[in-house]
């Protein structure tokens, strides 16, 4: 036998006894900024787990998955309000085993949040990754008092608020009002009385407006003139301007901040289901998910991610949320059919009501 045919024959051997495999890999198909290399370069040693990694949105995603029935990927990280209604119509994910995941490292409330958002016949699909809020910015100095959505419309404050003129106001303001729009999402009927309340609210105070924000950068355009000082805004762009002068800062309204939950799911053609459990158990291992934060800027679901926080990052979140706020962070569930129409209609007829 030649030299060649005895390196086949060893070849063949190795093979056959399992010795000599192809590398595992996990294909990802997830945000810009959320695979972090030194995160990837750690799971990879750790693991032997390649990652192969797609950026992408939520759109995106979802055309993806449809498109190849759930396959293509061994792990997504879809929105966790956009996750059911998908999963009824076309099931690109299969449900998670939970006994799979560290939940001992998740916060509890954000854990029971994407559990009951991403359900399908009573099965959840999601697990929870990272968040932002939407909330309040405010000059402290200028209104000391403001604390909740309802001083969006305070008098007091009059010439000096500004807010963006998009759905979310809208739920903020019933929030504010002392109601709850999830609890209708349900019922179309009483979401439109509701809506019709919200609207003569927001027509009413609308001469206490100074304007309507439209970007980040205008934001923090009406905080830095000094003109503004209580508007609706996002936790980042708060922090940022805080930085800046310490007299403004991101609050979470008492009667709750709205959120945003991104997410890990699996899915239904997924052909490496226990990569992905591996994965999503290092991403959300608290030093890991810290590190996750100090980069990005986004909070996260792990529970303990604190205690690795640069003490700038920690000192925002400390400032911003008790626990007690984490917990009453309104997470933005998915959407029934119909319900942004109405809520369409409402912002033209807000936009276009004249000012006494």
């Amino acid at each position: 036998m030649n030299r060649k045919s005895l390196l086949h024959t060893a070849l063949a051997l190795l093979i056959g006894s399992g010795a000599l495999t192809a590398q595992e890999t996990l294909r990802i198909i997830t945000w810009k900024g959320y695979t972090p290399k030194a995160l990837v370069d750690k799971f990879e040693k750790e693991t032997g787990i390649k990652l192969k990694i797609t950026y992408s949105n939520n759109e995106e995603m979802i055309a993806k998955l449809r498109a190849t029935r759930g396959g293509g990927f061994d792990l997504a990280q879809p929105s966790q309000d956009r996750i059911s209604f998908v999963q009824k119509k076309f099931p690109i994910y299969q449900p998670i085993d939970y006994s799979k995941i560290k939940t001992a490292q998740i916060i509890p409330s954000m854990l029971a949040a994407v559990k009951k958002n991403s359900a399908v016949d009573g099965k959840g699909y999601a697990v929870p990754f990272c968040y932002g809020t939407t909330g309040m910015i405010v000059n402290k100095k200028l209104a000391p008092d403001a604390k909740d959505w309802s001083d969006l419309w305070n008098p007091k404050y009059a010439g000096h608020i500004s807010y963006r003129l998009k759905r979310p106001l809208l739920i903020a303001t019933a929030f504010g009002m002392g109601e709850n729009p999830f609890a209708l999402y349900n019922d179309i009927e009483a979401y439109k009385k509701l809506m019709a309340r919200v609207e003569k609210k927001l027509i009413e105070s609308k001469k206490l407006v100074k304007n309507y924000w439209t970007s980040a950068d205008t934001q923090k355009a009406n905080m830095r003139s000094g003109d503004v000082w209580v508007e609706s805004g996002w936790d980042g762009i708060g922090w940022q301007l805080h930085k800046e002068n310490p007299d403004i800062d991101y609050i979470a309204p008492k009667s709750g901040a709205l959120g945003w939950i991104d997410t890990y799911a699996i899915p239904a053609k997924s052909k490496n289901v226990e990569g992905a459990y591996k994965f999503i158990n290092f991403m959300l291992r608290p030093e890991n998910a810290a590190y996750f934060t100090n980069k990005e800027g986004y909070g996260t679901a792990s529970k303990g991610a604190e205690k690795f926080l640069k003490p700038e990052v920690k000192a925002n979140f400390t400032r911003s949320f008790t626990k007690e706020d984490i917990d009453n962070i309104k997470w933005h569930p998915p959407v029934p059919e119909g319900f942004e129409a109405i809520e369409a209609k409402v912002l033209e007829r807000i936009k276009a009501a004249k000012v006494d």
